[in-house]
């Protein structure tokens, strides 16, 4: 029946009913995405940690609602919260000042969350994850956005607030950059080569296990 709401409805349907007074709908969001949003921080930080920044990337989003200008990019807008949550926590945590270009940066050379101390079974996937943190973390950030959220590259450009062709450019070289890292750590050529081949089933493992299944997706 028209007006009646559905039963998946969509991200703008429920920023619309969230912004018109509606807090079950924003209730809803929180729940599709929160899953997201735990696996942006979950090979950054340390554990114990990523509840915090989590809530703090939500309390953000709350404050911003009534200024998003493109609902059908709810989710890149609210991990492009989370990014600036994230570099925000990083400059205070390693003292690395506001001038610290994250270009430079890896967080293996300032001790980030360690991928051991992640739920990941199998060599591959702490040969992936460990790689991931011997890059740069805006090449990081950039390969678990594409990765693990399945962001476009237009997206990922919102989220990281840079020019697309910056972010397609970017997302090539922290390919190259994230396989160098990994063949200087593989103990062996066969782990490198089972991690490279199958590199997407690795991908998918992580993706789950690093903050669990979402509930529920757009």
């Amino acid at each position: 029946m028209p007006g009646q709401p559905t039963s998946n409805p969509s991200d703008p349907d429920l920023l619309d009913a969230w912004r018109g007074g509606q807090s079950l709908a924003g209730e809803q969001l929180v729940r599709r995405h929160y899953r997201a949003v735990e696996r942006f921080f979950a090979n950054k930080v340390t554990l114990e940690n990523v509840p915090d920044l989590a809530q703090e990337t939500f309390v953000r989003c709350v404050e911003a609602r009534d200024r998003i200008d493109d609902a059908a990019r709810f989710r890149p807008y609210l991990l492009s919260i989370a990014y600036r949550v994230f570099c925000a926590h990083l400059r205070q945590a390693y003292r690395l000042g506001p001038s610290a270009n994250l270009d430079d940066i890896t967080l293996e050379a300032v001790g980030g969350a360690s991928p051991s101390s992640l739920f990941v079974r199998e060599r591959e996937q702490r040969l992936l994850l460990a790689g991931l943190r011997a890059i740069s973390v805006n090449y990081q950030v950039v390969l678990e956005l594409h990765y693990w959220e399945e962001l476009t590259t237009n997206e990922i450009a919102a989220v990281l607030d840079i020019p697309a062709p910056t972010a397609r450019s970017r997302l090539r070289r922290a390919r190259d950059a994230l396989e160098a890292a990994m063949a200087a750590m593989a103990r062996t050529p066969a782990l490198l080569d089972s991690t490279l081949t199958r590199l997407e089933d690795w991908v998918e493992l992580c993706r789950h296990q690093l903050a669990g299944p979402e509930g529920e997706r757009a």
